[in-house]
């Protein structure tokens, strides 16, 4: 447990950025020095480095990806949030996609500003990966999980329980990013995918599920309990 710990504590950054964060460091650098030689007053270069020097600061934070463990193996009937966010939906809902029957949907969004990495939100087989092409609506709105480009995961549990995690796109976020592969062993501790900027997660949970989190809580990947299964 103690090596566990040591982990949390450990930070990096997440491969889907490092092209973006090196390639527009160069470009900010370039600029700068263009600046800085173009004018006698260097004050054009210090607003254009504290501009866009915090910008890409956001974008650093953006991209980075903590290396998490849940911290037990204890894990059967467990439903751990794939995503950093806040609950946005907790309701019934009839599933007509793949169940065709009510399921308990929740939905954790994600603010530009919250780590951006998916993690299983439970251990299982992969049975199914989709993806879908679609509108860019704000990821909150009920629509998204309806219209939006997204990827579903189907995961069924050794238990025999089946969840759908679907990764939705926002109206910033243009690049779904899903590690699952059909037929594959998952679990939680490891990554499902990667959604670039400000998106959605939704998890379709089977009826009798126990949930743990309330409307806009704020959810852990991989650390968050969202249900335990019957």
């Amino acid at each position: 447990m103690g090596k566990r710990i040591k982990k949390l504590k450990k930070i990096r950054i997440h491969h889907e950025g490092t092209d973006t964060l090196i390639y527009s460091a160069m470009i900010l650098i370039a600029i700068g020095v263009i600046l800085w030689r173009s004018f006698d007053s260097h004050i054009p270069f210090y607003f254009f480095a504290a501009v866009f020097g915090t910008v890409w600061c956001i974008v650093l934070n953006f991209f980075r990806c903590p290396i998490r463990l849940f911290g037990t193996d204890e894990t059967e009937n467990i439903v751990v949030a794939p995503a950093d966010g806040r609950i946005v939906v907790v309701e019934e809902v009839e599933e007509t996609k793949y169940f065709h029957e009510k399921r308990i949907m929740v939905s954790i969004f994600m603010s530009l500003f919250n780590v951006h990495a998916n993690w299983f939100p439970v251990d299982g087989k992969v049975k199914m990966v989709k993806h879908q092409n679609g509108a860019f609506h704000k990821a909150w709105l009920p629509k998204a999980s309806e219209e939006n480009e997204m990827t579903d995961v189907i995961i069924e549990t050794p238990e025999g329980s089946e969840v759908l995690c679907r990764q939705v796109a926002g109206a910033m976020a243009r690049r779904i990013k899903t590690y699952a592969k059909e037929g594959e062993d998952c679990y939680i501790d490891e990554h499902m995918g990667f959604i670039k900027f400000g998106s959605r997660v939704d998890l379709f949970l089977p009826l009798g599920t126990e949930i743990k989190v309330t409307m806009n809580q704020a959810t852990t990947g991989n650390q968050t309990i969202i249900g335990v299964m019957k």
